[in-house]
């Protein structure tokens, strides 16, 4: 009867501990941002330099070929629509698209 008893603990106990990782997952939000004009090297430099600056970011990558800026954010952390547009538009750039995924 005790061992019983102990293998459905730990049967709860395992699915307890598979549920907190799947929230931690959740918890860390990718934006991918759509621009034009994005068209040097230099460009994708500066825009890194500037997001980089952010506490919110964790890492940043600037594809030219799609003119896409892909931004990771810190766990728990957030980057609102505005800034990101503020930033963008301030370096001379448009913005087509902001995308969030999680």
């Amino acid at each position: 009867m005790k061992f019983f008893i102990i293998i459905i603990l730990l049967f709860f106990t395992k699915i307890t501990f598979k549920d907190t990782k799947s929230q931690e997952k959740i918890e860390n939000e990718v934006l991918s941002i759509s621009v034009n004009g994005l068209v040097c090297d230099f460009c994708a430099r500066s825009i890194e330099k500037l997001f980089s600056k952010k506490e919110s970011v964790k890492s940043i990558n600037v594809n030219l070929e799609k003119m896409l800026i892909t931004i990771n954010l810190k766990k728990g952390k957030s980057l609102n629509n505005d800034t990101i547009t503020k930033v963008i538009t301030d370096s001379g750039y448009d913005i087509r698209e902001i995308r969030r995924d999680r």
